[in-house]
């Protein structure tokens, strides 16, 4: 069986041959290649910036005005809806995402992430300032002045794996509306489709204003960080990651947007609703398998229902179908790669080394024998202090850990380096909404309110740093400028 073969980068507009040829990019169900993605070389990734910033000083793109360029980004979002459903089985072969996570979130989100940017080109206008009276040495009457929004200049873009081209359309969205050009890169790990949504992007937008690199190693990653045309670079992955960059950035005062990691607490009290709180619980091992950064992988439980809870998540776990992605009625696929399967076996060593109990799974399925998969896996009787309630495991694994009221929920729940997300079930509205704000996480969810596509997005301490999500990503990716003026 045929797969697809991405051996060109973008630069300026042109599919260039990557310098190193290809490298396979494995399926992470079969462990074989889902198809091939372009090895360019860190000259390659520096011809690219240079083609960005050539691009950004003098191409049309950001003399446009935000309608123009909104107008342009609409017609990729268009173009790429079109084209969609071509990519969901090669986005299930290099992501390992079950179909239905394919369809909805991997690529369906696509479209609509870039026609959201497009449509808040309008909140890019100029904003009038109320006047100022003046008096003095340098006369009097009233001043005038406005505050423009100009483009950062060129934006890296550097994706995760988990959400390939998903995380990529929230970066380039309000990036390109705000005149920015780009560099995208993605993981190594799954480039696949995201190549096919700058090649569609790319196809609209003048040459120069998107471009793609890629490449197996982290050299590639690193040229586009010490580039001294890129300006600003906006990172989704993990936080040890994102302290390197931040330092390299730092060097040259680059801005940085970071989305990183998460250890978020999923807060359940006794007088939650048992069956929504169970579900939740369990989203930690059937959304994408746990490679999720908001997921809840600390499970406090009000002390008096811990054991019934755990016992009843522990059973839940034996009736998930895990499986071949494709397959219908499969939950949970594999993790995306060996090295991500082993590092979730290091932590699982680690929190029975430490004296947790492990309730359920921890181990490969055996019916499974080919494949980066692995089972459900709870561990109870843990403390806060363990690694495996520290430390981002990025995989099915959840900690419970009891409480017994609502200071100590709150206490552990803050206790963590990380500051991403934050869940609390409960029946007492007000108590939730108490707890919310108490919380040092960029985002609270009570008792399963949806995620929120216009609301801000980041992490407080280690889970980043800047917000995007909806208007708020158009301050991450513009600079503001005041201008006044005398009659």
């Amino acid at each position: 069986m045929s797969v697809p073969v991405y051996d060109r980068v973008l630069i300026s507009g042109e599919w260039i041959r990557a310098a190193r040829g290809t490298y396979p990019v494995i399926n992470p169900a079969t462990e074989e290649p889902a198809g091939y993605g372009p090895e360019c070389s860190v000259e390659q990734v520096e011809a690219a910036a240079r083609a960005a910033r050539a691009a950004l000083s003098s191409g049309p793109w950001p003399a446009m005005s935000p309608a123009q360029r909104g107008a342009l980004l609409q017609q990729a979002a268009d173009a790429f809806k079109a084209r969609m459903h071509a990519l969901v089985d090669v986005t299930i072969a290099e992501t390992g995402a079950v179909r239905p996570v394919a369809e909805a979130q991997q690529v369906g989100a696509v479209a609509v992430r870039l026609a959201k940017y497009a449509g808040l080109a309008h909140a890019l206008a100029d904003e009038a300032l109320p006047p100022i009276e003046m008096s003095g040495r340098m006369g009097s009457g009233l001043a005038a002045g406005i505050v423009v929004r100009e483009p950062v200049g060129v934006v890296a873009c550097i994706a995760p794996f988990n959400f390939p081209m998903t995380n990529c359309a929230g970066k380039i969205g309000p990036a390109l509306v705000c005149g920015n050009t780009v560099v995208v890169k993605p993981s190594p790990l799954d480039p696949l489709a995201v190549a096919e949504l700058c090649r569609t992007v790319g196809e609209i937008l003048p040459p120069g204003v998107i471009n793609f690199v890629c490449g197996s190693g982290p050299e590639i990653g690193e040229a586009l960080t010490r580039s001294p045309d890129v300006d600003m670079i906006s990172f989704t992955g993990s936080s040890v990651v994102g302290r390197k960059i931040q330092e390299a950035a730092a060097v040259q005062m680059k801005r940085t947007l970071m989305e990183l990691g998460g250890k978020s607490p999923n807060i359940v009290f006794a007088d939650a609703d048992p069956a929504k709180a169970l579900a939740s619980a369990m989203s930690v091992w059937t959304f994408h398998t746990g490679q999720i950064c908001i997921a809840g992988t600390r499970l406090l439980v009000e002390h008096s229902i811990y054991d019934d809870f755990t016992a009843k998540l522990a059973a839940a776990a034996g009736r998930i179908a895990i499986g071949d992605p494709r397959a219908a009625g499969v939950v949970m696929g594999p993790l995306v790669s060996a090295a991500q399967r082993e590092r979730v076996e290091r932590y699982v060593a680690a929190g029975v080394a430490e004296g947790a109990t492990l309730a359920c799974g921890g181990k490969r399925p055996p019916q499974l024998p080919k494949g980066f998969y692995f089972e459900p896996t709870l561990f109870t009787h843990a403390r806060n202090d363990m690694t495996i309630a520290r430390e981002e495991i990025f995989g099915p694994v959840i900690t419970a850990i009891p409480f017994r009221d609502e200071a100590e929920a709150i206490a552990l729940a803050n206790d963590s380096p990380y500051g991403l997300y934050g869940y609390i079930w409960t029946g007492d509205s007000a108590r939730g909404l108490r707890i919310a704000r108490a919380l040092r996480t960029g985002t609270v969810q009570i008792n399963g309110s949806p995620m929120n596509g216009d609301a801000p997005f980041g992490g407080y301490k280690m889970s980043g740093v800047g917000r995007d999500g909806g208007r708020y990503a158009l301050n991450a990716y513009s600079e503001l400028k005041y201008i006044g003026w005398t009659a």
